[in-house]
C-alpha cells in the first residue's frame, strides 16, 4: 500500500511539473480536455444553455443569490457577444461573492460555536471575519492555508488560530485528519497506520492554554519541548526538526509548494465539484489511490490554472465559468448518470437551504425565527439578514434543518444534504409562512394587483422573470389563459397560484 501511494503521487506530481511551463491554460483549454475525456466514452457533450438557463445559473453559482427582474431583463436584452465573460466578471467583484463563498468555508472549517465543536460566540465572530476579509481580499490560497496552519495566539484576536478549536479532539490524531481532509482532501483513516501515525507527528507540540478571560485559549508551539522530532512527510522525505522550530511551520512549507502532490489538486477537484456538483475525483474530499481522477488530464489542467495564477481562487473560478463545459444545457445526450460522471452536461442540482430560504425571503418577504442554544445578544438576527451570511453554524431556522443545512461537524461535503425529502415538498405545498406571504398584502414580486399597462398577462410575464428569471412561453401563457377564462378564480387567486406552481416546480427549486 505505502509502495503505490507514493508511485501514484509521485508520477502525478511530476506530470504537472513538466507541463506547467507549456504556457497559459485558458478556458478552452479546459474544453479540450473535457471533450477528450466525453468522446473516450462513445458520448457528446450537450450544446450550450440558453441566456435565460445562464442568467439564472451564474448568480446561483457565483453568489447564491437569484438574480432581479432588472439583472435579468438587461441581460437578455444585452447583444454583446462577451456578455456571459462580462457577467461572471461583475459577480466575481460583488459583495454576495464573499458572503456566499464565506459560507461555502465555514462549513469546510466547522465555524460553529457549540457542541461538538465549541467554537464559543466570540471566536466564532472572528474566524468568520477572518475569512470574510481573506475571500474580499482575495488572500492568495496558498497564504490561506498557511495562516491557518501556523497562527498562534489567542482565538480571539488571532482568529486563524481557531482552525485548531474547531475540532472534536485535541490529540495530534484528530488535528492531523483535519488537516488531511481540509487541504489534502484526503480522509486520514483510510491511510495505513504507519503512515497515519507520521502524519500525526507534525501536530504533536500544540499546546492549548486558557486565559482569564471567559473561554479566551491560546494555541501555540508548546514551550515545553526539549527534544528534536524525526518525522517524514507524506511523499516519503525525512527531517529532523529542532526542539525550537515549530513542525506545523516545516509541514506548511511543504504542503503549499507547487511540487507537493496533494495541495493543488485537492483545491481545484474541491472547486470544480462546487461548479459540476461531483470532483474529478468523487468524493472531493476522499482522494486516494484507489480512487482515481475521471479524467486525469482534466484535473492536471486545472492544477496548472492554479500554479500558473499564483493560487489566486478567483482566477480558477473565472476560467471554469468560462468554459463551455460549465455552460452546457442539462439535457444530456446519453443517460443522465453516465453524462454526469464525465460533465457531458451541466448536473441538475437543488437549492442549498441558505440559497433557497433567501429566495423566498426576498421574492415574498417571508420572516424567520433562528434558534440556538447561545444566549443573546448572539442569535439576535434581524429581519433583513441574509441566511448565506449566517456566521455560527448552531445558529438556524426549522427551515434550514428541513433542507439539509449541515451541522458543520465533520467539515466533510457530504455532510450537506440536498436531497429532496417529503417533508420539504410539504412545506413548500402547506406551509402557513408562503401561503400568508403570497396572499397578504403587497408581495416583492411586483404590484399586489396585476398592473393596469400590458393586462394581467404582463403581470405574469413579470412573475416568470422574478421567479425563474425568464419569461413564460406561449404555450404557458395559454395554459394561465385558459385557466383565468373558467369563471372560477379571481385575477388575484389566478396571480397567486401561479406563484404556487413556480415556487413548487423543479425550475425554482433546482440549479439547472
Amino acid at each position: 500500500m505505502k509502495a503505490m501511494r507514493f508511485s501514484y503521487w509521485a508520477a502525478v506530481a511530476w506530470v504537472v511539473l513538466v507541463t506547467a511551463g507549456a504556457g497559459a491554460v485558458s478556458s478552452e483549454d479546459i474544453d479540450a480536455a473535457v471533450l477528450a475525456g466525453v468522446e473516450a466514452r462513445g458520448l457528446q457533450p450537450a450544446p450550450l444553455c440558453t441566456d435565460e438557463v445562464f442568467i439564472r445559473r451564474i448568480y446561483l453559482d457565483v453568489i447564491g443569490t437569484l438574480p432581479t427582474v432588472q439583472e435579468a431583463a438587461r441581460f437578455l436584452k444585452d447583444a454583446r457577444p462577451d456578455k456571459r465573460s462580462r457577467c461572471i466578471n461583475a459577480l466575481l467583484a460583488r459583495e454576495e461573492f464573499t458572503d456566499y463563498w464565506a459560507l461555502k468555508w465555514g462549513d469546510l472549517l466547522r465555524v460553529k460555536a457549540e457542541f461538538p465543536i465549541n467554537l464559543w460566540p466570540n471566536a466564532v465572530q472572528a474566524y468568520q471575519h477572518w475569512i470574510r476579509d481573506a475571500i474580499k481580499n482575495n488572500m492568495p490560497y496558498t497564504e490561506f492555508a498557511r495562516a491557518l496552519l501556523t497562527s498562534s495566539g489567542s482565538n480571539f484576536r488571532v482568529a486563524p488560530v481557531n482552525f485548531y478549536r474547531a475540532l472534536q479532539g485535541r490529540e495530534p490524531s484528530s488535528i492531523a485528519a483535519a488537516v488531511a481532509l481540509t487541504f489534502m482532501g484526503t480522509r486520514l483513516e483510510s491511510w495505513p497506520a504507519e503512515e497515519r501515525a507520521r502524519m500525526e507527528a507534525f501536530f504533536s507540540r500544540i499546546a492549548y492554554k486558557g486565559t482569564d478571560e471567559w473561554k479566551e485559549e491560546i494555541v501555540c508551539f508548546d514551550p515545553a519541548v526539549s527534544e528534536p522530532l524525526d518525522v517524514i512527510f507524506p511523499d516519503g522525505v525525512a527531517l529532523r526538526i529542532e526542539a525550537d522550530q515549530d513542525p506545523r511551520q516545516l509541514f506548511a512549507a511543504w504542503l503549499i509548494t507547487p511540487e507537493n502532490p496533494w495541495f493543488t489538486r485537492a483545491i481545484v477537484n474541491r472547486a470544480w465539484s462546487w461548479f459540476f456538483g461531483r470532483g474529478i475525483i468523487h468524493e472531493p474530499d476522499d482522494i486516494r489511490p484507489d480512487n482515481p481522477p475521471v479524467n486525469p488530464e482534466l484535473l492536471i489542467c486545472l492544477e496548472r490554472v492554479m500554479i500558473e495564477g499564483k493560487y489566486n481562487l478567483k482566477h480558477l473560478f473565472r476560467i471554469i465559468l468560462n468554459t463551455a463545459a460549465y455552460q452546457q444545457s442539462t439535457v444530456a445526450s446519453a443517460p443522465y448518470g453516465e453524462a454526469e460522471a464525465v460533465f457531458a452536461c451541466y448536473p441538475v442540482r437543488r437549492l442549498e437551504a441558505e440559497v433557497l430560504n433567501d429566495a423566498l425571503r426576498t421574492l415574498f418577504g417571508i420572516t424567520v425565527s433562528y434558534t440556538s442554544m447561545i444566549p443573546e445578544p448572539f442569535t439576535y438576527i434581524p429581519e433583513e439578514h441574509r441566511t448565506i451570511t449566517l456566521a455560527d453554524g448552531s445558529i438556524t431556522s426549522s427551515f434550514l434543518e428541513t433542507f439539509g443545512r449541515p451541522s458543520r461537524d465533520t467539515g466533510l461535503e457530504s455532510e450537506r444534504n440536498n436531497q429532496v425529502t417529503v417533508p420539504q415538498r410539504l412545506y413548500l405545498l402547506n406551509s402557513s409562512e408562503v401561503q400568508k406571504a403570497i396572499t397578504q398584502g403587497r408581495d416583492r414580486t411586483g404590484q399586489a394587483k396585476a398592473p393596469r399597462k400590458g393586462g394581467p398577462l404582463q403581470g405574469i410575464r413579470q412573475l416568470y422573470l422574478q421567479i425563474l428569471s425568464r419569461v413564460p412561453t406561449e404555450a404557458e401563457l395559454a395554459a394561465v389563459r385558459e385557466y383565468a377564462a373558467g369563471g372560477q378564480v379571481t385575477p388575484k387567486e389566478v396571480r397567486e397560484d401561479v406563484i404556487w406552481a413556480l415556487i413548487n416546480s423543479k425550475e425554482f427549486l433546482y440549479r439547472h
